[in-house]
């Protein structure tokens, strides 16, 4: 039997009223929030929720349509048909699997060049 077996059941056969007691005297004689407490299990969701993998679509090519292709054929190692055709398809994913770092980096160049994405 462990020490903290009594307590246990004193607490199975505690109301709700009784708990909440519980709860603010500890919070009291401890200095801690029970609040904080049931946030970090939400932050650990939320951290593993994080995208590690993204795929970078090409929403509209803008006004500068021909400085969009250069990029599209200068990072997916196209030639110049395929990626006007390319370009010419959005809205289209036109990378998938980019690290964030990558993604970001890609996705700032071609809204440079004066064409819309989305990271997805």
């Amino acid at each position: 039997m462990s020490k903290f077996d009594s307590f246990i059941a004193d607490l199975d056969s505690a109301s709700v009223l009784e708990l909440n007691d519980l709860v603010k005297a500890i919070e009291e004689k401890f200095g801690v929030s029970a609040a904080a407490v049931s946030a970090a299990p939400a932050a650990a969701v939320a951290a593993a929720d994080e995208q590690s993998s993204f795929n970078l679509e090409l929403t509209d090519a803008g006004a500068n349509k021909i400085a969009v292709i250069k990029i599209v054929k200068e990072v997916l190692g196209l030639g110049l048909a395929e990626a006007k055709g390319a370009v010419d398809a959005a809205p289209k994913v036109i990378k998938e699997g980019l690290k964030k770092e990558e993604a970001e980096e890609l996705k700032k160049k071609i809204e440079e060049a004066g064409g819309k994405v989305t990271l997805k």
